[in-house]
């Protein structure tokens, strides 16, 4: 850890959030460690909310919901794949039985694979779509005509600034998904102003997180060597550190919550200063 950081950690406890209904997709984490989900998840309960927190592996999602009872507050695990309608619908079917509505949406599942157009297969290239983009749309469909019915929600997309710009290494895929990501919440603010619902992006920059490992740590050290990789992605960021899950879920809280209630259609930026680098 950076000196210059001294504490971006566990959040405080606030009433912020006070009263609502947070559904958080990729709630768990991938590896040990904190990945943006869990920390959203957990960010979000601090601040009051109950949490619906879904992953594909169901045992981490009760893992979040865990340490969330642990703070007293109210969490429930489900375990859906974001790619399929079918099981989404069951899902969100079961949050509303268990809390009868939503009032927050963060869309944080997201895979990738490095590589670019000659490494990238077909297979993998449907996959990251159907898992970074097409769950957007699955998830809009479920979620909006709640928000609707209730006259208010913020909706919350997890892009990357890998989807703005280049990062040094190709991973095409995850980019071109991540920068959908932006456009895809765009729209849906647009649409959804005038029914009282909020749609914002985050762009995280480099974070650490458990995803280093499995999917870019081979690009900075040959044998994937975990100090090495930290190291050469702290050197990259102008503030000489990578921002922790932790600083990513304060961001989701302000955007769920009224002191974001004239933000719309936009995105913010949580990168350090990463993307204002011209080399």
């Amino acid at each position: 850890m950076s000196a210059h950081l001294t504490k971006a950690q566990f959040p405080a406890r606030t009433d912020r959030l006070k009263g609502r209904v947070a559904l958080i997709l990729g709630a768990g984490t991938s590896a040990p460690g904190v990945s943006i989900g869990k920390a959203s998840s957990i960010a979000m309960a601090c601040a009051g909310a109950s949490v619906a927190a879904l992953d594909f592996n169901l045992a981490a999602a009760q893992e979040v919901v865990a340490e969330i009872k642990s703070l007293d507050q109210h969490a429930i695990a489900y375990q859906a794949d974001v790619a399929n309608f079918d099981a989404m619908q069951t899902a969100i079917e079961r949050v509303m039985q268990d809390f009868g509505r939503i009032d927050i949406l963060q869309i944080n599942a997201g895979i990738g694979r490095v590589g670019g157009p000659a490494e990238t297969s077909l297979d993998d290239w449907d996959r990251i779509q159907k898992v970074n983009v097409e769950s957007m749309l699955i998830a809009a469909k479920l979620v909006a005509p709640i928000m609707v019915n209730q006259g208010s929600g913020s909706i919350i997309g997890v892009s990357s600034v890998a989807g703005m710009r280049y990062l040094g290494y190709p991973h095409l895929a995850y980019s071109v998904t991540k920068a959908a990501v932006i456009h895809f919440i765009k729209m849906l603010a647009q649409q959804y102003a005038s029914e009282g619902i909020r749609a914002n992006t985050i762009v995280p920059g480099l974070i650490d997180t458990p995803r280093i490992q499995k999917n870019v740590a081979k690009v900075f050290d040959a044998n994937a060597d975990m100090d090495n990789t930290r190291r050469a992605r702290d050197r990259q960021v102008p503030m000489g550190r990578m921002g922790t899950p932790w600083e990513v879920a304060s961001v989701a809280t302000f955007l769920a919550s009224d002191d974001a209630s004239y933000i719309t259609g936009t995105e913010i930026v949580v990168d350090g200063g990463l993307i204002g680098k011209f080399v």
